[in-house]
């Protein structure tokens, strides 16, 4: 029982650091554009030709 004071606190600020993360990565844009990535690879690029 006393491991359950140690893992609880311990999960805790494991799922804070995580929801701390994921809001920094929206605050900076990291998902602003989901389909460009995504069609990029589909195409050459024409400065890449030789």
């Amino acid at each position: 029982m006393t491991v359950l004071l140690i893992l609880i606190p311990i999960a805790l600020c494991m799922g804070g650091l995580g929801l701390a993360a994921f809001l920094w990565a929206l605050k900076s844009g990291q998902y602003d554009d989901m389909e460009g990535a995504a069609q990029r690879i589909l195409f050459d690029d024409p400065q890449d030709r030789v």
